[in-house]
């Protein structure tokens, strides 16, 4: 898909009648949305915490359970908490669209539809989630560098936690520290230690397309590495160490800078892994790579003392 050709917005439609949901695709045959469409509360709960749509089209009366009893499980769940939702309903007391409104809901629909208002009450709903969206991604990224801060860092690594334990995927966590950093500022002042952590940070976001290089605090950088497990990991944070280890400054040609690394994977932790103990074995590995000499990468072991694996 080209970058002209935006992903279009996925809506999920909840709701036990097969008539309304041929009349929602007849009716927004025309809107740029994939529409998928459940006829249980179950499912639907089920389905918005797999696919997290941009919008649900919820019925208030459900076989199964009620619209206002989905409506407060998907707020009350933080993987579906921001998805948008829109009652469907055939009900025109006040109260029922006051209790929806309440609860989270942003919009409400009568049956019949009107496919004029309903059409524009999907847009208005897919452009504020899209608005949201990007004022959320402002908030998350790092001024400096550009990339992902410290907030989206601890908010996908559970994502991705949950997501490989689902699955059964591999994942591994690398943490990165400029060595003696604060050297380097007092040296040669904040504006080439701020050089120096933007060139660090975008050797970080040029490695694999789906690994995710965030700014950790201060020098440290975290890049989460999914479906690879920790030797794998180790080899791409060997490939970031090299790199940064190979610039070159023009106006300070005498300057090498160099950077500490420690490997954790999900599958090495004792317990039930957690993204909380993830992030404590990759510092425990990094405290060894920069005790041990800096330069390093080190990865951590199940039940053993973190091994050096390059550097």
């Amino acid at each position: 898909m080209s970058h002209d050709d935006p992903i279009r917005p996925r809506v999920l439609a909840i709701d036990d009648s097969d008539l309304v949901h041929r009349l929602l695709r007849a009716r927004l045959r025309h809107e740029r949305i994939d529409l998928q469409s459940v006829r249980t509360a179950a499912d639907g709960l089920r389905v918005a915490r797999e696919t997290v749509p941009d919008l649900i089209l919820l019925d208030i009366d459900l076989d199964d359970s009620d619209g206002f009893e989905v409506l407060a499980q998907l707020k009350a769940d933080p993987a579906t908490h921001d998805i948008a939702v829109i009652f469907v309903s055939a009900s025109n007391e006040t109260m029922d669209r006051v209790r929806g409104l309440d609860l989270g809901a942003v919009d409400f629909v009568g049956k019949p539809f009107d496919v004029t208002e309903l059409r524009a009450r999907v847009r208005s709903a897919l452009r504020m989630q899209r608005l949201l969206r990007m004022l959320s991604q402002r908030a998350q990224l790092d001024g400096l560098t550009g990339l992902w801060n410290r907030a989206y860092l601890d908010d996908r690594l559970r994502k991705e936690v949950a997501g490989a334990l689902r699955h059964g995927t591999p994942l591994s966590l690398i943490l990165c520290d400029l060595d003696r950093f604060k050297s380097l500022n007092d040296t040669f002042g904040h504006p080439f230690g701020d050089e120096v952590l933007e060139r660090a940070a975008a050797i970080l976001v040029g490695g694999r397309a789906q690994d995710v290089a965030c700014r950790y605090g201060g020098e440290e950088f975290a890049v989460i590495v999914p479906a690879a497990h920790a030797d794998e990991a180790a080899g791409v944070a060997e490939r970031h160490r090299s790199r940064i280890e190979q610039v070159t400054w023009n106006e300070r040609p005498s300057v090498r800078i160099s950077a500490s690394f420690g490997v954790a994977d999900l599958s090495g932790l004792d317990g039930d892994p957690t993204p909380e103990k993830l992030v404590a074995a990759a510092d425990a590995a990094l405290y060894v790579a920069k005790t041990s000499g800096r330069n390093r990468v080190v990865c951590a072991e199940p039940a053993e003392w973190p091994r050096q694996i390059a550097g």
